[in-house]
């Protein structure tokens, strides 16, 4: 018992250093935030040998616990996998700031004009599985939109994580922004993130990501109010009008270049009025259904 609420004291403190740095964010300039997140690309890059130091703990790990081939595929990083988050980062960085954008607005006959406007929530929690690239996608789309975050990863890929969000705060920290504004939920069992789930008030929402258990304990545990995604199901649509050739490459790319992630193409469809030609054309086997 004792243990436990030494773990809800630590996931409340580190939700309200969350709260003090989100005030911070959402005044932050577009010119501030892009720095950070400019500065977090170059020091994953820089720092990287770090990252997959720590990152090869916890395949060795997962390996020796018989964790599956395309589980170890999802947990594992090297070089070219660090430098392609880096590229995402930099990438976001490049995109509009949503904040204070104008989604729509009227002007009532009295002349009172409204508007509705993009702010920022505050706090973002989200709960993740074994994706360490999750860590840095996650904080780097709410800084973006001038969110503090709270990441509650796997355990299988906890040294990565910490790794990541270590190089992370360093990095928002030169930019002058609060190293807080990026935090790893403390505690390694299910009960902190139960914490997160009921830290209604310093939390402003959750967003879990990964499978339908996980997804489930989430919508159903938290009183904080949740974002529910879907398990996925990722489709492949050929049109009546595509090249066969250009439609076969994508297909490929999309399920096997690399099946095990959660958006590996699943669901081949095909217009009606090609779908026999483009099946007969790839394999005198193959037939189609309408």
């Amino acid at each position: 018992m004792c243990v436990a609420a030494d773990d809800s004291t630590e996931v409340l403190q580190t939700a309200r250093r969350a709260r003090v740095a989100a005030t911070a964010l959402a005044t932050a300039s577009r010119r501030t935030k892009d720095a950070a997140l400019l500065a977090i690309a170059e020091s994953l890059v820089t720092r990287c040998a770090e990252v997959l130091k720590a990152n090869k703990a916890d395949v060795d790990k997962a390996a020796t616990s018989g964790a599956t081939e395309a589980y170890l595929d999802r947990l594992w990083l090297d070089e070219a996998r660090v430098a392609a988050i880096a590229a995402d980062v930099r990438k976001t960085a490049g995109l509009p700031d949503p904040v204070g954008e104008v989604v729509r607005g009227s002007v009532l006959p009295n002349g009172l004009e409204l508007r509705q406007v993009r702010v920022p929530f505050g706090v973002v929690g989200i709960i993740y599985e074994g994706r360490p690239n999750v860590t840095v996608d996650a904080a780097a789309l709410c800084l973006k939109s001038g969110n503090a975050v709270l990441l509650r990863g796997s355990s299988s890929a906890l040294s990565s994580n910490e790794a990541l969000v270590k190089v992370l705060r360093d990095a928002v920290e030169s930019a002058g922004l609060p190293a807080d504004a990026i935090q790893l939920v403390p505690g390694a069992g299910h009960e902190a993130a139960k914490h997160l789930m009921r830290a209604r008030g310093l939390v402003d929402v959750l967003i879990p990501r990964g499978g339908a258990n996980l997804i489930r304990s989430v919508v159903e545990e938290s009183t904080v109010p949740v974002i529910e995604t879907g398990v996925g199901n990722c489709h492949v649509y050929v049109d009546a009008d595509a090249d066969f050739d250009t439609a076969l490459s994508i297909l490929l790319n999309a399920k096997v270049s690399r099946p095990s992630v959660c958006n590996a193409a699943e669901t081949l469809l095909v217009h009606a009025d090609v779908a026999d030609a483009f099946c007969r054309s790839r394999s005198p086997r193959c037939t189609s259904r309408a």
